[in-house]
């Protein structure tokens, strides 16, 4: 299942969050201290975590810079309502956020912003997933490479097939009388 963890100090920003967000289906983690957030991060993978700029002991471009360190594969937003430039660089340059999500917001905008993240993450994880199958089949098939050239070494020309004009295979070596 999509897990979303979403950070904000303030329980009624968290609350108006979940009601948004409920019929999606996602699991949602509210959070509201960046204790709590970090040890969920222990716990859980997310696909995308959410979280407040301005919060008490760290603010959200640390917390997310945490985040991204321990779960690099997540998307990172960030909520406030507080933007200015360099506060956006800073977000993007040290925790690499994905999208800034301002404070108050339109329904749509997050709803938007999350399925568009959610359709991304998922979209990487299938690359991830089909890049491993990939390495997966490329060392089987170093495997085989190395033991034909073993055969062929020990048996020379065991590794080849000789054909006639029909396809069928031609055996040397026999004398087969009908």
């Amino acid at each position: 299942m999509i897990k979303i963890q979403l950070v904000d100090d303030e329980p009624h920003i968290l609350s108006a969050l979940k009601r948004l967000l409920q019929p999606y289906h996602w699991e949602l983690h509210l959070v509201h201290d960046v204790e709590a957030a970090l040890a969920a991060l222990d716990e859980h993978d997310y696909a995308v975590i959410v979280s407040d700029l301005k919060m008490p002991k760290f603010d959200g471009i640390t917390y997310l810079q945490f985040a991204r360190q321990r779960q690099p594969n997540a998307l990172r937003m960030l909520l406030s309502a507080h933007g200015d430039r360099h506060t956006l660089m800073q977000a993007i340059n040290k925790a690499e956020v994905h999208r800034f999500l301002s404070k108050p917001w339109q329904d749509d905008e997050i709803e938007s912003a999350l399925r568009g993240a959610l359709d991304l993450y998922l979209l990487r994880d299938e690359n991830r997933r089909l890049l491993k199958q990939l390495r997966d089949q490329q060392s089987v098939l170093y495997r085989q490479r190395e033991e034909l050239l073993r055969l062929e070494a020990e048996h020379p020309g065991l590794t080849q097939v000789r054909r006639d004009r029909d396809g069928a295979v031609l055996l040397e070596g026999y004398n087969v009388d009908y």
